[in-house]
């Protein structure tokens, strides 16, 4: 700044210079710490002295009112550097106290959350197990067969959530590597299919899926976790009688495509861009869940160089797209490697 000032000093006084280099000794201290500041500080009134103020090229002032000028330039650009800085660590510190904040709100959201999701299938277990075992000689076989169904229900549910929560961790930990192997998708999705039977009670799912669909090589676990996520996410919400469709293709970009539609109430359009983030749960939903498995989806995609869409259905419900980039082949040209 001062040599561009001195460049130009037969156009501008050297009062007006004083102000450049104050505006530049506030711009330094917005990024560096209290020492570089109080040096730029210096090292400009020095700078102004000896370059602009009159008689130039020496520290020698010969005006009174110039060495007011300079003393008070050197104070205010200690003090402006100084308080700009002080400035910077206040906001610092607003910010870390409203990052404690929304960590303190996360981590209370996650609490409650657990407190319910955990708690309701082991009071489930604990209930029926003590059921069978105290009174297991009066019960009848349809009676022991609903708490044997209850109980696994309440594992299952209970194997879900901690599944969810261990797999957070592993994309909160930045060493999820995906392990890419030849599978078959359509496999894939009869698998989550037959795995959320119960969940499908008095609804509806439709598999529509490419004829002669090549072999597709990426992480079958982490792309089976994505869809039971999302058709589980599905069944919840749709109403009795709701359908949920399944489509799987590879587009003309030799990417996978996984559709998951339903025919449900969709989603409310100002909370579409925060469904996949933790913890998240819409208003009014429906109590239980952590809010974890779209993040879940989300991350698990990305992970496999992936993409995943939420977009409202023109006729109602919701739509997820998943776009994953896999290399594709056919079981003849397996046989052949």
């Amino acid at each position: 700044m001062a040599a561009i000032s001195f460049s130009l000093s037969s156009f501008i006084g050297y009062k007006v210079v004083a102000f450049l280099l104050l505006v530049t000794v506030s711009l330094i201290a917005m990024f560096f710490d209290i020492a570089p500041v109080l040096l730029a500080a210096f090292i400009s009134a020095m700078v102004w002295n000896y370059f602009f103020i009159p008689p130039r090229f020496t520290f020698a002032i010969q005006d009174s009112d110039n060495v007011i000028l300079f003393s008070m330039y050197f104070i205010i650009a200690l003090v402006n550097g100084a308080l700009t800085f002080k400035i910077r660590e206040v906001e610092k510190k607003e910010n870390k106290k409203i990052e404690k904040e929304n960590t303190l709100k996360l981590y209370n959201t996650l609490l409650n959350s657990l407190s319910h999701e955990l708690r309701t299938p082991i009071s489930t277990i604990i209930g029926a197990t003590d059921t069978l075992q105290d009174v297991n000689n009066k019960l009848s076989a349809d009676n022991k067969s609903e708490l044997i169904s209850e109980i696994s229900k309440a594992s299952l549910r209970l194997n879900r959530q901690v599944g969810n929560l261990l797999n957070m961790s592993r994309l909160e930990s930045g060493f999820l590597q995906p392990k890419t192997d030849w599978c078959d998708v359509n496999e894939l999705v009869y698998d989550v299919v037959n795995q959320l039977q119960d969940n499908l009670q008095g609804k509806k799912i439709d598999v529509k899926i490419l004829e002669n669909l090549p072999l597709v090589k990426l992480d079958y676990g982490l792309l089976e976790q994505v869809l039971f996520n999302l058709v589980h996410n599905a069944t919840i919400y749709i109403p009795e009688n709701g359908i949920i469709t399944i489509s799987v293709f590879i587009n003309k970009d030799k990417k996978l495509l996984i559709v998951v539609e339903d025919n449900g109430n969709g989603f409310p359009e100002k909370e579409i861009l925060h469904v996949f983030e933790k913890f998240y749960r819409l208003k009014n939903s429906k109590t239980g869940g952590t809010g974890l498995g779209l993040s879940i989806v989300k991350g698990f995609v990305e992970a496999m160089n992936g993409s995943v869409i939420l977009e409202n259905r023109k006729g109602g419900g919701a739509k997820f797209t998943v776009e994953i980039p896999a290399e594709i082949t056919h079981l003849k040209d397996i046989e052949n490697e």
